[in-house]
């Protein structure tokens, strides 16, 4: 099969929803910061953030509030007639009061909130990092699937000629029936290959649509990147590695969480502290008495004396937050260590043996696909099917060097925040 039946074959592989236009890669990766569900979660966590910061600041906000009771009373007085009879002693007041000090409750947990924040952000950062790699894969899958059905393709046409000519070689007695049955199995099992290729084709688009958040719109074509950052140069192992740590988005949140840890706790033991607010009391009695004000104006403490163990309880519970944040950060250091180092690794083999040893392949594929074409021409061998089969091979392999390149460096960059630091002597 050639061009014509690959495009139909293709067309029957994809669903009837596929997309009728060409697809980029920079149109894709466009799509990292749309509603994909790991996205929302990850700014819902945010927006709960921002939420507990409202929260934390309306610890200084002014508060006005009704004060009222229905009651009835009674007291001695000099009449003997009145004497033990219950009468209304109904207030309603509106008072009016503003925190003054608090001596740090407020603040502090203001900053815990705003390291909460902060360690938020973080994550979501790093949430469209992961997304942007995470399409990058699904786009390359795509691509490859649909070079690895071009070479099946080919291997199964060969073993299909090769299979069918044997039958009429069979008839004519040049072959034996072992033989026939040989081609007949290999083409079988290539076309159970090419299948599952056929196959890989659908299942690529679906993960690259989900990836992308078109569940509905699988793409139908996709353009194949130039992916000139592949050439760009990468810093030495042990000039990134205290970039990453201070820069990586992981890192970082981990960081605001400690700090923010260490503010909560020192909110929580402020509440062994004094409180002074401001207060305005306007007030209405039913009962006339010397020692109520229609209005009034005041300052009004609170000082704790004694609170049982529950602020102990909840220093216990941050401490204890605490040494888990600090573990996570120390595991997600060396974790980070280990994958800059097997990253930068990857690059190098890449760049290196990986591509130099494709590069070669390909050339020795060219070079003998030419001499299968001067030989079929010249009916010496039919060979020519199988030489066109394995350069599809070839430029299959190279491609999966230079996409395995720039998802390796895509990951550099997202373990680095986003930059890399300068390479020495490198252009700019």
């Amino acid at each position: 099969m050639r061009r014509t039946a690959w495009g139909a074959l293709l067309a029957c592989a994809l669903s009837s929803a596929a997309l009728a236009e060409r697809l980029t890669l920079e149109e894709a990766l466009a799509a990292a910061t749309s509603a994909h569900p790991d996205r929302r979660i990850a700014e819902s966590d945010l927006a709960v953030a921002r939420a507990d910061r409202q929260q934390a600041e309306s610890l200084r906000d002014f508060s006005l509030f009704l004060d009222g009771a229905l009651r009835s009373g009674r007291r001695p007085n000099d009449s003997l007639v009145d004497a033990g009879e219950w009468k209304a002693d109904n207030i309603g007041r509106i008072v009016a009061r503003k925190p003054l000090l608090d001596f740090g409750r407020s603040s502090q947990a203001i900053a815990a909130a705003d390291q909460g924040v902060a360690a938020r952000q973080a994550d979501l950062y790093n949430v469209e990092n992961l997304r942007r790699i995470d399409i990058m894969a699904r786009y390359f899958d795509v691509l490859l699937a649909d070079l690895q059905y071009a070479a099946d393709n080919e291997f199964m046409a060969v073993a299909y000629v090769n299979w069918d000519s044997a039958q009429d070689r069979f008839e004519v007695g040049q072959i034996s029936q072992p033989e026939l049955l040989r081609l007949e199995a290999d083409y079988q099992d290539i076309r159970e290959r090419r299948n599952a290729s056929q196959q890989r084709m659908r299942s690529t688009r679906q993960r690259l649509a989900h990836a992308i958040h078109r569940p509905d719109q699988l793409p139908a074509e996709l353009a194949d990147p130039a992916l000139e950052d592949n050439a760009r140069p990468v810093p030495a192992y042990e000039t990134l590695l205290p970039w990453v740590m201070e820069n990586n988005p992981r890192v970082r949140a981990l960081r605001a969480q400690l700090a923010a840890t260490d503010a909560r706790l020192a909110a929580i033991r402020a509440e062994r502290n004094p409180v002074l607010d401001a207060e305005v009391v306007g007030g209405a009695y039913s009962r006339e008495s010397t020692t109520r004000d229609d209005l009034s104006v005041g300052l009004v403490f609170n000082i704790p004396l004694y609170q049982g163990a529950r602020v102990d309880g909840r220093i216990a519970r941050e401490f204890a937050l605490k040494e888990r944040s600090e573990a996570e950060l120390e595991k997600t250091r060396l974790e980070l260590a280990d994958t800059l180092l097997a990253t930068l690794q990857e690059i190098e083999w890449l760049r290196g043996s990986g591509r130099g040893a494709a590069e070669k392949q390909i050339e020795y594929r060219d070079w003998a696909l030419e001499r299968a074409r001067a030989e079929y021409e010249l009916e010496l061998k039919t060979n020519l099917g199988t030489s066109m089969a394995e350069t599809q091979s070839a430029k299959l392999r190279r491609k999966q060097v230079e996409y395995r390149l720039a998802l390796a460096l895509a990951r550099l960059e997202a373990l680095s925040g986003g930059s890399l630091p300068p390479v020495e002597g490198a252009r700019e």
